[in-house]
């Protein structure tokens, strides 16, 4: 598989100071709608996903420019980060949407899906800290990661996906801390089940769906839009004083036990 950027508009260039954002991950629901978002409010912003055809035609979509890249490979993220960085000669955040779910306990859980969902959710998290955090030494932004409320309660045949957010939020948080001086901060939000494609085997499930709204107090399964509202606030300056965050979007299921249903 080949991979390169491609730019939709070679010639667009900077015309004002608009902050400059790259979204990794922008096929999916979260990352799309962040992108939309963040272009609302005057930002220039660079699309990154693995999928040519996907990627290519958001980007049109969009008018922006775009990256072929695969998150969990590092020299692809080295690539799409300095891509990024000199679209438009400078880079104020990197907002990384990749994930994947895995609902197995542990005994079922081969290797190779371990290892799926540590290279997936934590390692692509981590390629994003290492060359978003050079790309803007001396300059200060914002890098934004995807956890997990699994990483915050103990769920059922949650593992590997609770281990590998866990490892997410640890990232944020030693992250922040060396990257503080250079003014640049590092946070993630942690939703809960959200009704997206990944989770269309348990949305399609009537019984599976039910049982995940009665675990949210607010009494419904979040949205996309839920989770892009707050990395849309992390990623700009009304967020200048928070760094080493895990916000929980999850309605009330990582925190609150909602009142039983009454006959």
């Amino acid at each position: 598989m080949t991979f390169a950027s491609g730019p939709t508009h070679p010639d667009q260039t900077p015309s004002d100071q608009s902050p400059v954002y790259l979204v990794i991950g922008a096929n999916g629901g979260v990352g799309c709608d962040l992108a939309m978002r963040l272009l609302k409010r005057g930002a220039k912003v660079i699309v990154a996903g693995r999928d040519q055809d996907k990627i290519s035609a958001l980007a049109e979509s969009l008018n922006s420019k775009y990256f072929l890249c695969d998150a969990t490979n590092f020299k692809h993220m080295q690539d799409c980060v300095e891509f990024a960085r000199t679209a438009y000669g400078r880079l104020d955040g990197v907002a990384n949407c990749v994930g994947s779910i895995l609902l197995k306990p542990a005994h079922l859980t081969t290797e190779e899906e371990w290892q799926s969902v540590i290279t997936a959710n934590l390692s692509s998290a981590f390629a994003t800290v290492k060359y978003a955090a050079k790309a803007m030494m001396g300059k200060g932004g914002s890098i934004v990661l995807v956890s997990s409320c699994a990483a915050h309660v103990g769920l059922p045949n949650h593992e590997a996906i609770a281990a590998a957010k866990s490892g997410v939020e640890g990232l944020v948080r030693s992250a922040a801390a060396t990257y503080a001086r250079q003014q640049i901060r590092v946070n993630c939000v942690a939703p809960g089940l959200l009704n997206t494609k990944m989770s269309q085997p348990i949305m399609s499930n009537d019984a599976k769906l039910q049982a995940s709204i009665d675990m949210h107090a607010l009494g419904r399964i979040g949205s996309a839009a839920d989770i892009s509202t707050v990395l849309d606030w992390l990623l700009g300056e009304q967020s200048n004083w928070v760094t080493g965050q895990s916000i929980s979007v999850d309605g009330g299921l990582s925190s609150l036990r909602p009142m039983a249903k009454r006959n």
